[in-house]
């Protein structure tokens, strides 16, 4: 059997591509700080650095999700990638930057969901699995999360430069972390595909997992600059495995602000629009929110955050 742990290789990941991948250069590192942070060291050293390049890293150690929250996995357990996007001149409307993690996170889902987990989405920017039994071994009996939900993966998307154009995004997939090394972290409500029980030969194999979900950030990127109707596609499929549509929220902004109500569709830019209880309706950013939580609760989750 293969060592799911196994470092992984850049020109054999490459190699299971899909022909035609429109990808820069592809590097893999040990343990770093943040795949993020130094895609966007990277360019700000040399703005020459190609469109798409990808950075994949075995461990992070002082990784970043939003809000600058920190994380961290066992060296191996995850596919840890970053991906430096350029569009050139005009060809993405700035309005459109605010919806890309959101994009992305189709990309990510899709990828979980073709090892047969069933992936969806909270918004803004997390992969997670509903409550439900564990498949994995020894994890029948796991208690319901604080959330209704577990996370599977979190994803960043960051503006580096706005001319010349410059967005990294990245990735945290939790592919192989067990039920007992997510409690030994005292993360509560984190989960990965070998715990939901995914195909085995797939989390096995991560340059596979890694290609599989690489490929689908690259077709998203394409939508996302093309525009038209593969963009579109992407925005209805958003919906159809999203989480947060339809249910009851609570959204905490700055100041100690507090908004409740049911969430029932996101706008052009991504916003989260929300009928409130007191009968109208609110759009709510990304930035503009500090956490969004299901009404009956509240807590921290693991992976990208």
């Amino acid at each position: 059997m293969t060592d799911s742990r196994a470092p992984l290789d850049a020109s054999s990941l490459a190699a299971l591509l899909p022909d035609g991948s429109r990808v820069g250069p592809i590097s893999v590192t040990g343990t770093t700080g943040s795949t993020n942070t130094d895609l966007a060291d990277a360019f700000r050293a040399d703005p020459g650095t190609a469109d798409r390049t990808v950075l994949l890293a075995e461990e992070q150690v002082t990784a970043r999700g939003r809000l600058g929250r920190r994380w961290s996995a066992p060296a191996g357990a995850q596919v840890i990638m970053s991906v430096l996007l350029r569009p050139s001149a005009g060809e993405v409307p700035p309005a459109r930057l605010g919806e890309l993690p959101l994009l992305i996170g189709v990309a990510v889902a899709e990828a979980a969901r073709g090892t047969g987990v069933d992936a969806r989405l909270k918004w803004p920017n997390d992969v997670v699995v509903l409550d439900g039994p564990a498949h994995g071994p020894g994890d029948d009996a796991r208690p319901a999360s604080p959330y209704g939900y577990r996370k599977l993966a979190g994803i960043l998307v960051e503006a580096v430069s706005l001319d010349p154009a410059a967005v990294v995004v990245g990735v945290g997939l939790n592919a192989s972390i067990t039920a007992e090394e997510f409690a030994r972290a005292g993360v509560e409500a984190g989960t990965s595909l070998a715990v939901e029980g995914a195909t085995m030969q797939t989390v096995q194999d991560r340059r596979a997992l890694a290609a599989a979900e690489l490929s689908r950030i690259l077709e998203v990127d394409r939508a996302w600059r093309d525009g038209g109707e593969a963009l579109e596609r992407l925005r209805h499929r958003y919906r159809e495995l999203s989480a947060t549509l339809g249910t009851r929220v609570r959204a905490e902004l700055p100041g100690g602000e507090r908004l409740t109500g049911t969430a029932v569709d996101l706008d052009g830019q991504g916003g989260l629009v929300v009928a409130t209880d007191d009968g109208g309706r609110r759009t709510v950013t990304a930035g503009d929110v500090v956490h969004l939580r299901p009404v009956s609760g509240a807590g921290s989750t693991g992976a990208k955050d």
